[in-house]
């Protein structure tokens, strides 16, 4: 499966699977149901969708990957973690990567929230 292949949900997802700067695993929480439009600076807005296809494409793409890097995948109801492993395997201390969630119905409205208060 190429990237190509992947529906725009998933695509979003691995986008965010590696952190650029220093190039460490990341983990990515997100909930599958997600919806959100993202806006910067009032000129590029963007939404970001990630539905029950998203996953599934997702699933598929971890198992079939043709770029040589493998992940670890795993769902408990809506949630869904997904781990860019390091030579193959889950590192020893996860807890020193960082973990994006902002793909996440709850951590959309605690940010939402601290947002009302700041202003």
């Amino acid at each position: 499966m190429e990237w190509n292949d992947l529906t725009e949900g998933a695509k979003a997802v691995l986008e965010q699977t590696r952190n650029v700067k220093n190039d460490n695993i990341q983990i990515v929480e997100f909930e599958v149901g997600f919806e959100e439009e993202f806006d910067h600076d009032g000129n590029d807005a963007y939404k970001v969708s990630i539905q029950e296809e998203d996953y599934q494409s997702l699933k598929r793409f971890t198992k079939e990957n043709e770029y040589g890097e493998k992940y670890h995948m795993a769902r408990n109801k809506n949630i869904v973690k997904i781990i860019l492993l390091e030579n193959g395997k889950i590192p020893d201390n996860l807890s020193e990567y960082p973990v994006f969630r902002q793909y996440k119905n709850d951590q959309t409205t605690k940010d939402n929230i601290e947002n009302e208060t700041e202003e």
